[in-house]
């Protein structure tokens, strides 16, 4: 049997992973100097909310060496193989220390670097999971999520400039000048990297300009997991982005999946962001 590893990053909760099945690996997260596990006592609302009143931006810690390892041995014992799928390694050092702790279970355990976070490393975590329906073993599975990574593309609108500005990633000039005309910056995970790719006046052309780089990418392949995302204490947004991406879906689906960007992602583009994640035709 092959078992299935993620951490965080991929906003699976540890309530969920259970559900599923899987084994969920918590990034911690400090505000000040309080201490929290990602997904397991620090959920999205409640992360949000703490965000919002935090004059500083809280630190996430990378998953070290030793605590994959235990997750590895503990998933090992019985004979079973494991997959395992880690944020993007251009994000954190999470799957250096994956790889680190792999070496001990070699032809046992397999880790996938998704390339990807939020959303994007979700998805790579759901289409493993089908495949282990399908009984393939571990090492079909991680070579068939190789292959398809680089098809996944998750881009979002955020709400404000406030948290890339507090983060270093913007100056202080550019955060308020983008305030004044109120520009929705567009952002993609591009070669595993969060990158600006398109700015738009407002939210609405920024639903559009979301809408128009999908159509770009050729499509949605709907034979393979696909959802949209959303931040912040409501998601009034993501119901408007719904509506106003409606022709992307209504031939395809009745029900569009939908989830919270968690701590990991949300610590940089803030409240009110809405994104969408699919694999490409």
């Amino acid at each position: 049997m092959v078992k299935l590893i993620i951490d965080s990053a991929s906003d699976i909760s540890k309530a969920e992973a259970e559900k599923l099945g899987i084994v969920m690996i918590p990034m911690e997260v400090k505000f000040d100097e309080e201490e929290y596990l990602d997904g397991v006592n620090l959920m999205p609302l409640n992360f949000y909310e703490k965000l919002i009143e935090s004059d500083t931006l809280p630190k996430t810690s990378q998953i070290n060496p030793y605590r994959f390892e235990e997750a590895f041995r503990e998933a090992t014992k019985t004979g079973d193989e494991v997959v395992a799928i880690t944020i993007s390694s251009r994000l954190s050092g999470t799957y250096a220390s994956a790889v680190q702790a792999a070496a001990n279970f070699k032809g046992k355990v397999f880790v996938v670097d998704s390339l990807n976070a939020c959303i994007g490393e979700r998805l790579l975590g759901q289409y493993a999971l089908r495949l282990i329906e399908q009984g393939k073993t571990a090492a079909e599975i991680a070579a068939e999520l190789e292959r398809v990574k680089t098809k996944v593309n998750v881009m979002a609108v955020l709400n404000t400039l406030e948290y890339l500005k507090k983060g270093g990633r913007i100056s202080a000039a550019v955060a308020l000048a983008g305030q004044m005309l109120s520009i929705k910056p567009v952002v993609s995970v591009v070669d595993g990297e969060v990158k600006l790719v398109g700015k738009a006046m407002g939210s609405k052309k920024g639903n559009n300009l979301l809408n128009t780089l999908v159509e770009k990418k050729g499509g949605i392949d709907f034979s393979m997991p696909y959802g949209i995302v959303w931040s912040g204490l409501n998601d009034c947004a993501m119901q408007k982005y719904k509506q106003d991406s409606a022709h992307l879906w209504k031939e395809h689906t009745d029900d569009v999946p939908s989830y919270m960007i968690g701590s990991t992602i949300g610590t940089h583009v803030g409240p009110g962001a809405i994104g969408v994640a699919f694999f490409e035709n």
